[in-house]
C-alpha cells in the first residue's frame, strides 16, 4: 500500500507542475456559482443547495470515467461558529480507479492548508485552473492536489470544502475552530447526498488536513460526536494542527507568513464584530492597510508584501499584535474558544508534526496528542526530526507534510480496512 501511495504522489506532483504551466484562464468557472440564494432554503446542515460539473485542469478520458476523477462543484448549507446558517462551496471528486479495500468505497473530507483570504484563492477554483494569477504579485497554486490525487488514485473519493467565506460572499473565517469544523463535517453530508456517485449515503469516512487544514480536521474530529453523530468516521489525519491559535500567532510573527495574522484578525472581526472598536484603537495606519490588503490576498502575495515584518509595526503602542490581544479580555476569550483538545474524539487520530516547525509550534501538536490521550482517545503522534532549515521561511513547516505522505496515506487506508489503529499514548 505504501509503495502505491508514493507512486500516486509522484504522478500528482507532475500533474501539479503541468497545471501551473498550462492552466488556461478560459477554464475558470463562472463566478455566479458562488452567489448563494438571497434566502437559504430551509433544511438541515449539509443539505445541497446546488451543484454543477467542475472540469479539472488535468483530466484524461477513460473507460471508467475521467481520470483521475470526475469533479462536481457543490454549494451546501452549514453554520458559522455562532450557529447562524451559511452557504459553503466545495468540490466532490469521484475517482476513476476502483476501491480495492474492504467494504464500500470510502470518502475523505480534505481540509486544505492556508490558501489565503481572497475569493480567488478558493480550492474549488484552483481545481479548474491549477494556478491563480493577477498582476503583479497575486499568485496561488493548488498545492493540495498532490494529496487529493494520491487519495483518488488509491480509489478513495474526496470532498474538499472551500470553508466559510472563501469564494462565497463575506470574509473567510480563517482558523475559526467551529466554523471550519462545521464546514468540513457538512461537506461529507453534502457529498453523500450527491446523486450518481459510488459512495453510499452512510459509508465510511475519513478526515484529512495539514496546517490550517490540520486544525480544521482536528476540530471536526472532536466536534463530530455532538455535531454529526451519524457519520461513520473511521479515522483522522491532522498534520501540524494550530491547536492554540494565540501561540501560533506569536510564532508566525516576523516570518514569511506574517500576513496570516491579518487573515486571523479579519476572520475574528467577521465572526465577532464587537472586537472592531477595541482593535481600531490599537492599530495604526499600517495595521489598517495590512488588514485591508490581506482580506483580498492569496498566501504568496501576503508573503511577498508582509513577509518577515514584525507586527509591532502595525500597532500604536509598538507592541506585537499578540501582546495587544493578550491584554484585551474579549480577544483572549475569543482565542480561547479556538483551542482544540477540550473534547474527546471517538475515532482514532494520526497527528504529525515537525520538531523544528517554524510556523505552528511543535508543542501544540504534542500537547493536543497529550490532551486527547488523557481523555482516552486513540492517538498516534508522529514526529518529523528534520533539523532547522532557514527558519522563518516555512520550509520546516511544509516539508513534514510531503515527507509524511506514506505514513498518512497508509494510515487512512488501514482505517478503511479495519486494521487496528496504532497508539503511542
Amino acid at each position: 500500500m505504501k509503495s502505491r501511495a508514493w507512486w500516486a504522489a509522484g504522478v500528482s506532483v507532475a500533474a501539479l507542475v503541468m497545471g501551473a504551466v498550462t492552466a488556461p484562464a478560459a477554464m475558470a468557472q463562472p463566478a455566479d456559482f458562488y452567489t448563494p440564494p438571497s434566502e437559504l432554503p430551509a433544511g438541515a446542515n449539509g443539505d445541497l443547495i446546488k451543484s454543477e460539473p467542475s472540469p479539472l485542469l488535468l483530466s484524461v478520458p477513460g473507460s471508467n470515467g475521467a481520470w483521475p476523477a470526475t469533479a462536481t462543484k457543490i454549494m451546501y448549507r452549514s453554520e458559522d461558529a455562532k450557529g447562524a446558517p451559511v452557504a459553503v462551496t466545495g468540490t466532490y471528486l469521484e475517482p476513476s480507479n476502483p476501491w480495492t479495500g474492504q467494504g464500500a468505497r470510502p470518502l475523505v473530507a480534505a481540509a486544505v492548508g492556508t490558501h489565503g483570504q481572497g475569493d480567488q484563492c478558493a480550492p474549488s477554483k484552483l481545481f479548474n485552473t491549477g494556478i491563480e494569477y493577477q498582476f503583479p504579485t497575486d499568485v496561488m497554486v493548488g498545492y493540495e492536489s498532490i494529496w487529493v490525487n494520491t487519495l483518488l488514485l488509491n480509489g478513495i473519493a474526496v470532498v474538499v470544502t472551500d470553508y466559510e467565506g472563501l469564494g462565497t460572499p463575506g470574509d473567510h473565517t480563517y482558523v475559526n475552530r467551529g466554523a471550519e469544523a462545521h464546514a468540513v463535517l457538512d461537506s461529507v453530508r453534502a457529498a453523500q447526498q450527491l446523486p450518481n456517485t459510488s459512495i453510499p449515503a452512510d459509508g465510511p469516512v475519513g478526515l484529512w488536513g495539514y496546517s490550517q487544514g490540520g486544525g480544521a480536521a482536528a476540530a471536526a474530529t472532536e466536534l463530530k460526536p455532538s455535531y454529526a453523530p451519524e457519520l461513520d468516521l473511521k479515522g483522522t489525519y491532522a498534520g501540524a494542527p494550530p491547536a492554540d491559535l494565540a501561540a501560533t500567532l506569536q510564532q508566525v510573527d516576523g516570518t514569511f507568513l506574517t500576513g496570516v495574522i491579518g487573515y486571523a484578525l479579519n476572520g475574528i472581526l467577521a465572526q465577532y464584530p464587537e472586537v472592531q472598536p477595541l482593535l481600531d484603537a490599537e492599530i495604526n495606519d499600517r495595521g489598517r492597510q495590512m488588514l485591508a490588503a490581506t482580506k483580498n490576498q492569496c498566501v504568496a502575495e501576503s508573503g511577498l508584501q508582509f513577509g518577515f515584518q514584525q507586527s509591532s509595526s502595525f500597532t500604536n503602542s509598538g507592541e506585537s499584535l499578540s501582546a495587544v490581544l493578550a491584554r484585551l479580555p474579549m480577544a483572549q476569550a475569543i482565542l480561547d474558544e479556538q483551542k482544540i483538545g477540550k473534547l474527546t474524539p471517538e475515532s482514532p487520530v494520526l497527528i504529525q508534526h515537525g520538531r523544528s516547525d517554524d510556523i505552528v509550534p511543535f508543542g501544540q501538536g504534542q500537547q493536543l496528542a497529550r490532551d486527547w490521550c488523557g481523555k482516552g482517545a486513540t492517538v498516534q503522534f508522529s514526529v518529523n526530526e528534520l533539523p532547522p532549515i532557514i527558519p522563518g521561511l516555512a520550509i520546516n513547516h511544509a516539508t513534514p507534510y510531503l515527507v509524511g505522505t506514506p505514513e498518512s496515506v497508509g494510515y487512512m487506508i488501514d482505517r478503511f480496512n479495519n486494521v487496528p489503529a496504532p497508539s503511542n499514548c
